[in-house]
């Protein structure tokens, strides 16, 4: 069931509506914020603008690494059920 949630990130208000827990939206806020602060400590004089922007950059490349991790797994995995698969058949 969806839930309207008040959050703050970078300062800014928002409304936003999830069917995700309280927990998981505080999670989502509490590293969004992380991740803000991290860019504008490492870059004086760096606009909000320039914060969200790197944040979401570097947030896409987090997930396109963990695409890319999942996609190697799940093909090993493959190619070792496969393996295994034969190997017991070699055997009956």
């Amino acid at each position: 069931m969806k839930k309207r949630f008040n959050i703050r990130i970078m300062g800014h208000e928002y409304s936003v509506v999830s069917d995700r827990g309280d927990e998981y939206v505080e999670s989502v806020v509490r590293y969004l914020n992380d991740k803000a602060r991290e860019m504008g400590n490492a870059s004086k004089n760096i606009s909000q603008l320039d914060i969200a922007i790197l944040v979401a950059l570097n947030t896409v490349d987090d997930l396109f690494r963990i695409r890319e991790e999942k996609e190697i797994f799940h093909s090993q995995l493959e190619n070792r059920s496969q393996r295994l698969i034969n190997y017991i058949n070699e055997k009956m």
